[in-house]
């Protein structure tokens, strides 16, 4: 699958391809092998969904490996919504993996994050129930522009008991949710969203992390080679035994091992 090179970073298994494509590709095989696994073993699967423009090529391989993967015994989570945007709305992350993933596979449940629910956080307090409800067997993420982690900007809460909490925005992530074309300006976009915490994802039994791009090398960077800190959340990824990171030429670029 055009593998560039493979090493490891702080325990972290780091890929790297020479495209998007074949990255995703890769990404997909491993992905749909971690839940074929949980499912030989538990007789189910839980899997958390993240999405963006980093997502598209894991997301399109995934479904053509749809045969892989008995999907009626998979349910499904997604990592963050903004708050107040219908799932009509273009940026709807709701509606980006309706169209790119669940409509398209046959899952046996899909949790939705409401982002119009009339109280927050009571909403809040129904997902982090369903996530509690039993073993999330993989959590499929990726890394913003300012290395958040879901829409934990920096510094994001490292020690919070939360597993889903209302989140604030920071100026960075929201110019990225502009120049990925989501939005048409920075007074269009959210300025809060509902996401899963750090500590959450990081109980997730296996994490694959899907970073493609160049504007994303300082961030991945951070993450792989600076230390554990709030001010970088991805850096968090350092605290998992079993977190896979597919890059590719460019988003690995700033790493002093390729």
């Amino acid at each position: 699958m055009n593998e560039v090179s493979r090493f490891t970073k702080a325990a972290i298994d780091v890929r790297v391809y020479a495209t998007k494509d074949s990255l995703g590709e890769a990404a997909a095989a491993h992905v749909a092998d971690i839940i074929r696994h949980a499912i030989l073993m538990r007789g189910q699967a839980r899997v958390i969904f993240a999405t963006g423009a980093s997502q598209y090529e894991f997301l399109a391989a995934l479904v053509r490996l749809k045969d892989r993967v008995y999907w009626p015994l998979v349910t499904a989570f997604h990592l963050d919504e903004y708050i107040g945007l219908p799932d009509t709305h273009p940026a709807s992350f709701r509606r980006y993996l309706h169209e790119r993933l669940f409509s398209l596979l046959p899952f046996k449940t899909v949790h939705l994050l409401d982002g119009t629910a009339a109280n927050p956080k009571s909403e809040v307090e129904r997902y982090a129930s369903l996530l509690a409800s039993g073993p999330i067997d993989l959590a499929c993420v990726g890394i913003g522009e300012n290395a958040h982690l879901a829409f934990n900007d920096p510094p994001a809460d490292f020690e919070t008991k939360r597993l889903v909490h209302v989140v604030t925005l920071d100026e960075a992530c929201r110019r990225q949710q502009v120049g990925e074309g989501h939005f048409p300006s920075m007074e269009a976009v959210p300025t809060q969203a509902l996401s899963l915490s750090v500590p959450a994802i990081l109980q997730a039994d296996k994490i694959s992390c899907v970073v493609p791009d160049a504007r994303k090398a300082a961030a991945v960077q951070c993450a792989l080679e600076g230390p554990v800190t709030p001010d970088c959340p991805a850096s968090g990824l350092q605290r998992h035994n079993h977190t896979t990171v597919f890059l590719d030429v460019d988003s690995a670029a700033g790493l002093t091992t390729r």
